[in-house]
């Protein structure tokens, strides 16, 4: 988010400096699986289902653009997506979402046992049914954090890392800058700390929280994917990388900062990715990691400009969305910024409390 939203704002001629605690990338932005799921990943509709869906339709022209200005590929793939429905329960399920989902998504199929086993090959015999969004795609998050680093400092950002921020200087109603080992005046300052955000100090009350969740995922590998969408179930989802890599994902654990990975998450992705896909029991496991995802208590990102403090700004909370949500939320921040009016449609992101 950071880096995106410095793109943007160098691009308009804005002088700007990224404060990275670490290196770019180092927590949830690289960790995730990057799945573009607007229609996969929604679990109901309102203001989080259309900021998504308008993300998603930013990000062909999005990616081929962070291509032009780099030269870096990162791995998208308009692939499309397939919730998988494996019980009459997850079949009820899925017929409700067709319908509330249906208005908005007008290529989304409800598909039955034979068509879903036809446009997938391999899936496990309990699947006998399915949700296809073939609007849906994915990236390669490592890839993708590259390119956005990159692409700030092409457009003059400066990128200062293992710096952390020891706080915000606000006075008199406004923003002046931030502390981190010295006193770096800003005019605007932009807090996109994903699931450290509550922990930056001399932030003003806000409209929700942020918690981190820990999230294990792993990486297996076959001589040939043994699909070709991305596949999605209640708790877990496979990933199929064009070159025969798989990410299998993921657990959701409340263990506060702990990244541990452990045996039992291990054990719990395998299973649950061969019992869909039975070919990956044949895969070599080649990576298994975890990051922290950063989750908002109501449920939505914390964004938009903290109307009480001129100045100040946030981008945080995007839970399971990051990824997909990375070019709106560039966008709508970086607008804000330059003065543009926040738009009435996305009140309810703003950081204030007074924007319940």
């Amino acid at each position: 988010m950071g880096c995106a939203i410095a793109a943007e704002l160098a691009r308009a001629g804005c002088v700007v400096q990224i404060f990275e605690k670490a290196i770019p990338g180092a927590e949830a932005s690289s960790a995730a699986a990057g799945i573009l799921g607007a229609g996969a990943e929604a679990t109901h509709a309102g203001p989080l289902l259309q900021l998504c869906q308008a993300s998603q339709a930013m990000w062909p022209g999005f990616a081929q653009d962070l291509l032009h200005r780099t030269g870096l590929s990162i791995g998208m793939q308009a692939c499309g997506a397939v919730e998988l429905g494996r019980s009459a329960d997850d079949m009820a399920q899925l017929r409700a979402k067709s319908q509330w989902l249906g208005a908005s998504v007008p290529d989304l199929a409800l598909l039955d046992g034979q068509q879903v086993h036809q446009l997938v090959d391999g899936l496990g015999d309990d699947v006998i049914g399915a949700l296809w969004h073939p609007s849906d795609g994915q990236v390669e998050p490592p890839l993708l954090v590259r390119a956005l680093a990159r692409d700030a400092e092409l457009t003059g950002a400066t990128l200062i890392t293992g710096r952390p921020i020891e706080g915000i200087v606000v006075a008199s109603g406004r923003v002046h800058g931030v502390q981190a080992g010295g006193l770096f005046p800003a005019d605007h300052v932009v807090v996109a700390a994903g699931a450290w955000t509550d922990l930056v100090p001399g932030l003003a009350a806000r409209r929700t929280s942020i918690r981190p969740l820990h999230g294990q995922l792993a990486e297996l590998l076959l001589p040939a994917p043994p699909c070709i969408p991305v596949l999605a179930w209640r708790g877990g989802y496979v990933v199929p990388r064009a070159d025969g890599r798989v990410v299998v994902g993921a657990t959701s654990e409340d263990t506060g900062f702990d990244k541990r990975m452990t045996a039992g998450g291990l054990h719990h992705l395998l299973a649950m990715a061969i019992s869909a896909v039975p070919a990956l029991a044949q895969a070599t496991v080649v990576r298994h990691w975890a990051g922290l995802r950063p989750q908002s208590l109501d449920g939505l990102p914390l964004m938009g400009p903290y109307l009480p403090v001129a100045g100040l700004h946030f981008a945080a909370g995007h839970h399971r969305n990051g990824i997909l949500l990375t070019p709106v939320t560039a966008r709508l921040i970086a607008s804000s910024v330059l003065g543009a009016p926040w738009p009435t449609a996305w009140n309810s992101l703003l950081p204030a409390p007074t924007a319940c």
